[in-house]
């Protein structure tokens, strides 16, 4: 078994020896992307499993072991990782835990303390965790972001905001039930051949494969009917994770609506975007902000693929970061960045313009900026577009799903009510253009 190592503030370290034989536990979030990441690591010597279990308990588990005031996402993933642990599944003399550290001002930088006080509370103290950042928060000999690594992660990520965007589209009119969810399937395991042989993550490569995915999804027999269509914003964890939402994006399709679930690509932009804004608010370093341009270029440049390749194949393009970012201007300070910041009410309003007014806005519970840039913004943004149909949907421990679920089919109901006016006034509209027959009437003298 592999010496437990200690840094100087008492922090248990993961080590090289580990590495050979640790499993690592990772909360899920977004499915098809994580799953390709998950994939990626594996091929770097990783033993990645990612966290599908779900269930009250859960969040019960959460509840034992954090503050109860703390947001709803740091309760479902402790609860989640400690509910693994307990499960007798792990051995846990041989089993890490890895999580997301921003850096940033959301109390997402401090899960990573959360859990490891829970740890030491439910008596796995021996447990380490592993922090996944960019920010060089903490360093473990054992565990690397190293520029190959991270170039297929952003590949990865790339082809998961393809794969879930197509899957929406396709999805709700396929005529063989489960075509989209196949080809899903399919292309993951393709893709993580691809990735882990050495390719896909070059710009040419990933151009092709775009095109390659697009193609195969365009060629799944679809009937088009009018769909209500539901846009789903909100905190990035319970935005993505079936754990986080009790599984809304299956729910909505039950409902028979068309889905759609902006990027990460956008997210990462929005990251990426606050440290160019920090220079011109606040200044600092010239290089950084350099360097930062940069890579926002690069994230341009993968945007621009995506664009191209849906437009290519008949599908509706993701909106360009630049333009929703342009929507907000006015309605809310680029200064707002906490947790998803002004991103948010951007989306909201992308969405509104561009045929998606019905939107569920998911509010876990202790998000503060998420209520503020959510839930805060709801009537201004109802001032700017009045077709916006928006409801906010709280996710807590002590939120029903069936309340939940009322209050969305409350605002499908009003969506179906307009559907029906829109299809009613085409139709009318139809008919008054078309030229009136006027029958020959036979005269006889």
């Amino acid at each position: 078994m592999a010496k437990l190592v200690y840094d100087k503030s008492g922090r248990l370290l993961f080590t090289k020896e580990m590495k050979k034989e640790y499993t690592i536990l990772m909360p899920m979030m977004a499915k098809i992307h994580f799953n390709l990441m998950k994939n990626v690591f594996v091929h770097y010597g990783y033993k990645i499993e990612l966290l599908e279990t779900d269930g009250p308990e859960i969040a019960q588990v959460g509840l034992k072991y954090v503050h109860n005031d703390t947001c709803y996402p740091a309760l479902l993933v402790i609860g989640q990782m400690i509910h693994a642990l307990q499960s007798g599944k792990y051995d846990v003399n041989k089993t890490a835990l890895m999580i997301t550290q921003t850096g940033g001002g959301c109390r997402a930088s401090n899960y990573i303390h959360l859990l490891r006080k829970a740890l030491v509370k439910a008596g796995y103290e021996n447990v380490p965790v592993i922090s996944l950042n960019m920010s060089g928060l903490e360093k473990n000999s054992g565990f690397k972001i190293t520029v190959p690594l991270l170039r297929r992660i952003a590949a990865a990520g790339l082809y998961g905001d393809q794969l879930m965007a197509l899957n929406n589209q396709v999805k709700p009119y396929e005529i063989t039930r489960g075509d989209s969810a196949a080809l899903v399937e399919e292309w993951t395991k393709k893709l993580t051949d691809i990735l882990t042989g050495g390719h896909g993550f070059r710009r040419k490569e990933m151009r092709g494969l775009l095109d390659e995915i697009a193609k195969d999804f365009s060629e799944i027999p679809v009937k088009r009917t009018p769909k209500i269509k539901v846009g789903v914003v909100g905190e990035i964890y319970v935005k993505y994770s079936k754990l986080g939402n009790n599984n809304l994006e299956q729910f909505l399709f039950e409902q028979g609506c068309e889905i759609n679930m902006p990027g990460l690509i956008g997210f990462a932009m929005f990251k990426v975007d606050n440290r160019l804004e920090d220079y011109k608010l606040y200044g600092g370093s010239k290089a950084k902000y350099i360097a930062v341009g940069k890579l926002m270029g690069y994230l341009e440049e993968l945007e621009d693929m995506l664009i191209s390749s849906q437009t290519k194949f008949g599908f509706k393009p993701i909106t360009r970061y630049s333009h929703t970012k342009k929507l907000v201007k006015g309605v809310v300070g680029y200064g707002s960045k906490m947790g998803e910041g002004w991103l948010l009410t951007g989306e909201m309003l992308e969405l509104a313009e561009s045929g998606f007014p019905n939107i569920v806005c998911t509010q876990p519970f202790g998000c503060l900026p998420n209520h503020i840039n959510g839930k805060g913004m709801i009537r201004k943004i109802r001032n700017i577009n009045s077709k916006a149909n928006i409801v906010a949907i709280d996710y807590d421990p002590g939120a029903p799903r069936v309340n939940q679920e009322n209050r969305i089919k409350l605002m499908l109901a009003v969506a179906r009510e307009q559907l029906k006016k829109e299809l009613e006034a085409k139709n009318n509209e139809k008919a008054s253009s078309e030229p009136v027959k006027v029958r020959p009437v036979k005269v006889t003298i």
